[in-house]
């Protein structure tokens, strides 16, 4: 267990001495067997978190997968080594991310636990001990935690025998002092496997719903619905992917990827149709509409406007690696609801960086995610799609994204999304009034500048 880029992979490599784990990260456990110093050896590796994550901001999924873990190898593990990189710095927020995801499992895992510290080549002539200490009570307190129970690999050096022989040796001696005990299962594991088999039910039920769904819509398409323009407008929280998004859809970098506080229009020809993407400038992720800086909500509404007579679709841009919860789903809520009720009918949840989500289903993300997910997939008329931002060459997905646009459109009987001019013009005046104002306060304050500096 670990975080990220720990090095469980190429840990669990070292101990069966062969390529036996794939170096990509997985979203699922996956356990491998080998022959060892005349013992037969079961490795499982549990998914990492990330490495700025707690317990509550980390997926559903990867806490159920942590669970899981312990319960691939019947009664249970002999040891759980915590992988920690020897040469990043292990302090208080480290600590506490480590803790709460092993805390998953109950108290009882800590004295079953060893801290392996993997790249050990690159302490060269200082001992573990002196990085112990030198790293502070964090790590110290780890040491501790764990019965001052530790080990070094030298990932690079496969052929030292001498290090996986003790690191065995050591497991034992923890075996030993668990009176010949396993880490035993308990309650929670078995619960959390009958909750995995029913969100699986209901993300295969999701999945035919979607395509029964789609199929439906297109019988109902004529090619006349083959749209040769399509307008969209992205909308999400700080950080969620808009404008990775807004240059994945166009094929090329047409967004910048710094933030902006003003809403960004851009065009381009995709997959035989003229597209316009608007991006609206995000908010923070869990921050309640009444929080935010009217300039925010000003530029939420004037993005429906910026592509008349309005979007065909709007985009909630959501990063699958993020935890969706009550306080995130009220956010969006009342943003969007800014726009009015009928916004929701043109709305596709679309997520981000799938890459993440590697052999796992966007349903079975889905489905663990909770009922804050789900509520929103529902009140989007279970319209969702997931893009892998990363593998651009793949046009299958945009052009899926844009099957998906066009089937919306024909839900909403061919019409664009249309905000209620009352309110877009009550906001433009609005707006006008202030930019009136503000040009009035620099005016005020260049003059009282050279009233000052004129007497000075």
């Amino acid at each position: 267990m670990g975080n990220r880029f720990a090095g469980k992979s190429s840990a669990g490599n070292t101990i069966l001495g062969r390529e036996e784990f794939d170096l990509k990260t997985s979203a699922q456990c996956v356990r491998r067997h080998g022959e060892v110093a005349d013992r037969h050896i079961t490795v499982i590796e549990a998914p990492g978190w990330w490495r700025n994550y707690t317990v509550e901001e980390s997926p559903e999924l990867l806490k159920q997968e942590i669970l899981l873990s312990v319960s691939l190898c019947p009664p249970g593990p002999h040891a759980v080594l915590l992988i920690i990189r020897v040469d990043t710095r292990f302090k208080d927020y480290v600590r506490e991310l480590l803790q709460g995801h092993l805390d998953l499992l109950g108290e009882k895992v800590w004295s079953h636990t060893i801290v392996l510290f993997t790249h050990g080549d690159s302490l060269l002539d200082t001992s573990i001990e002196q990085h112990i200490e030198s790293e502070g009570q964090d790590l110290q307190w780890l040491l501790d935690k764990c019965g001052n129970r530790y080990h070094v690999l030298n990932n690079q050096n496969r052929s030292d025998d001498t290090q996986i022989k003790e690191l065995l040796e050591k497991i034992e001696e923890t075996v030993a002092q668990n009176n010949n005990c396993y880490f035993e299962i308990d309650r929670n594991i078995i619960e959390m496997k009958e909750r995995r088999r029913a969100e699986e039910e209901k993300a295969e039920e999701r999945m035919q719903r979607m395509r029964k769904q789609r199929e439906n819509i297109r019988s109902q398409m004529s090619d006349a619905q083959h749209l040769s323009e399509l307008k969209i407008v992205l909308m999400g929280y700080k950080g969620s992917g808009k404008s990775s998004t807004g240059n994945t859809i166009l094929g090329r970098e047409k967004f910048d990827m710094k933030r902006s506080a003003q809403c960004v229009r851009r065009h381009g020809e995709v997959a035989d149709r003229h597209i316009t993407v608007i991006e609206a400038p995000g908010w923070w992720r869990n921050e309640p509409v009444e929080e935010s800086p009217e300039l925010l909500k000003q530029e939420i509404l004037l993005s429906v406007s910026l592509c008349p007579p309005g979007p065909h679709a709007v985009l909630l841009i959501i990063d699958v690696d993020d935890r969706f919860k009550e306080n995130e789903r009220k956010a969006l809520q009342g943003y969007l609801d800014l726009l009015g009720e009928r916004v929701w009918s043109h709305a596709i949840v679309l997520f981000t960086y799938g890459d993440s989500l590697l052999d796992t289903s966007i349903e079975q993300h889905i489905e663990s995610e909770g009922q804050d997910l789900q509520w929103l997939l529902d009140k989007c008329g279970n319209r969702y799609h997931v893009l892998n931002n990363q593998n651009r060459s793949d046009d299958t997905q945009i052009k899926e994204l844009l099957e998906k646009i066009e089937e919306t459109v024909a839900q909403n009987n061919g019409c664009h999304f249309e905000i209620d001019r009352k309110i877009l013009q009550e906001m433009k005046e609005r707006r006008r009034a202030e930019e009136e104002k503000a040009k009035e306060r620099t005016k005020r304050m260049k003059i009282q500048r050279a009233k000052i500096r004129s007497q000075m």
